[in-house]
C-alpha cells in the first residue's frame, strides 16, 4: 500500500478527466477511507461437468433391430435404449436350461443308486469298491448341476445383453450406431451423462496451493449471481507440466438453478486475511484501464488516480492511491457532472 496518492501527468491528459479542481465542494456524501483486516479471496474460472458420464458398449454379438433414443434426448434410469437380435442367445438359454435338467436327472439317479448300495453293503451283497464308486458318481453328478447352473446364468446374462438400458437418468450425448448394423462385444453404442450429480473443475496456481489445503472450501457463483457452497473438493496431487497449476474438482450440491455441463462459473476461495482498503464501486471513475476518485482536499475536489484490485459485490479493493483518513466523493460520476456544470 503506497503511503501517498499518485497522479501521473498522462492520466490528466485524458479528456474524460479534464476537470481537476472545483472552486467549492457542493454539499454531498463522502466516504472516509479506512484500512481494515479482510479476507483475501481468489477468484477462478471454472467449468461445470457431469460426475456420472459413460459410453455404453455391446457385450454380445448381433444386429441392431430397434433404437428408442437419439442425441440430446433425456432418458430415465433403466429405459431401453436399443435392442439387438436375440435368436442365438435364446437358443443358448434353452440349451442351458436343458443342461440343468439333464444334470439334475443324472444326480437323482446316482443318488438313488448310492442310497441302495448303502443298504445292501451291510448284507454283503456288494463290495466296498462298488459302494465307493456309487458315492463318487453321486458327488460328481452334484457338481455337474453346479456347472450346468453356471452355464444357465451365463446364457441369461447373454440374453439380457441384447437389451441395452440406461444405467442412470440423463441426456444422450452421442449415438454411435444405426438400425441394421451388426455389432460385436466392445463396440460403443451410446454415450451419455447425468444432469443430477455435477461438479466444477478449475485450476489453481501453485502459490495458492497451501492456502487451499488449509481452507478447502469454495463458493461457486452462477451466471444469475446466485451462489453455491461446497467443501467437497478433490485437489490433484500433481501439477500440469506446462502451466504448473493444480486441478481441483468441486462437487456441487443439488440445486434448482439452471446448471448444465459445459457452463462457465466463478469459483472463489479464501487464501487468508490482510489489511486492505475497500471503497464503494460508485466512487471510482473509469476510462479504459485508468481509474480515479475525487478526494476532498481542503474543501476542493481533487481527481486522484488509483490502482484497483479485486471487485467483490459493490466494493472495489484499492491497491494504491489512497490512504487512511482520505475522504472521497461516494458518487464520482455525479461529482463529475457537478464540476462540468460549474
Amino acid at each position: 500500500m503506497n503511503s501517498k496518492p499518485y497522479s501521473p501527468p498522462t492520466f490528466f491528459a485524458c479528456l474524460f478527466f479534464s476537470v481537476i479542481y472545483s472552486k467549492v465542494l457542493i454539499a454531498e456524501t463522502f466516504f472516509e477511507v479506512k484500512q481494515t483486516l479482510q479476507e483475501q479471496v481468489v477468484v477462478l474460472d471454472a467449468t461445470i461437468e457431469a460426475i456420472d458420464k459413460a459410453t455404453l458398449s455391446a457385450q454380445t454379438s448381433g444386429r441392431i433391430i430397434k433404437i428408442n433414443f437419439d442425441t440430446n434426448d433425456y432418458v430415465e434410469k433403466d429405459s431401453v435404449l436399443l435392442e439387438i437380435t436375440n435368436r442365438e442367445q435364446g437358443a443358448q438359454l434353452a440349451a442351458a436350461e436343458a443342461g440343468v435338467l439333464r444334470a439334475e436327472a443324472a444326480y437323482n439317479e446316482a443318488k438313488l443308486t448310492y442310497d441302495r448300495y448303502k443298504k445292501l453293503f451291510p448284507k454283503g451283497a456288494i463290495s466296498q469298491g462298488q459302494l465307493d464308486q456309487a458315492k463318487a458318481a453321486a458327488e460328481t453328478s452334484k457338481q455337474l448341476i453346479n456347472a450346468a447352473q453356471a452355464s444357465l446364468t451365463q446364457a441369461k446374462e447373454s440374453l439380457d445383453y441384447t437389451i441395452i438400458r440406461a444405467p442412470y437418468s440423463g441426456v444422450v450425448t452421442e449415438r454411435h450406431v444405426e438400425i441394421g448394423e451388426t455389432v460385436n462385444p466392445g463396440e460403443p453404442l451410446f454415450s451419455g451423462m447425468s444432469l443430477t450429480n455435477l461438479r466444477a473443475v478449475t485450476e489453481i496456481p501453485q502459490r495458492h496451493l497451501q492456502a487451499l489445503r488449509d481452507n478447502p472450501a469454495f463458493i461457486i457463483t452462477l451466471s444469475d449471481g446466485s451462489k453455491l457452497y461446497s467443501d467437497k473438493i478433490t485437489l490433484f496431487n500433481y501439477a500440469d507440466a506446462q502451466s504448473h497449476a493444480f486441478k481441483v474438482r468441486i462437487d456441487l450440491p443439488v440445486t434448482d438453478k439452471l446448471l448444465l455441463p459445459g457452463m462457465w462459473v466463478k469459483a472463489e476461495f479464501v487464501r487468508g486475511k490482510s489489511s486492505t482498503i475497500r471503497i464503494p464501486g460508485s466512487a471510482v471513475l473509469t476510462n479504459n484501464e485508468l481509474n480515479a476518485v475525487y478526494r476532498n482536499v481542503e474543501g476542493k475536489a481533487v481527481l486522484t488516480q488509483v490502482r484497483v484490485g479485486t471487485k467483490l459485490d459493490d466494493e472495489v479493493e484499492i491497491l494504491a492511491g489512497l490512504e487512511d483518513g482520505d475522504k472521497i466523493s461516494i458518487d464520482a460520476y455525479q461529482k463529475l457532472k457537478q464540476l462540468e456544470a460549474n
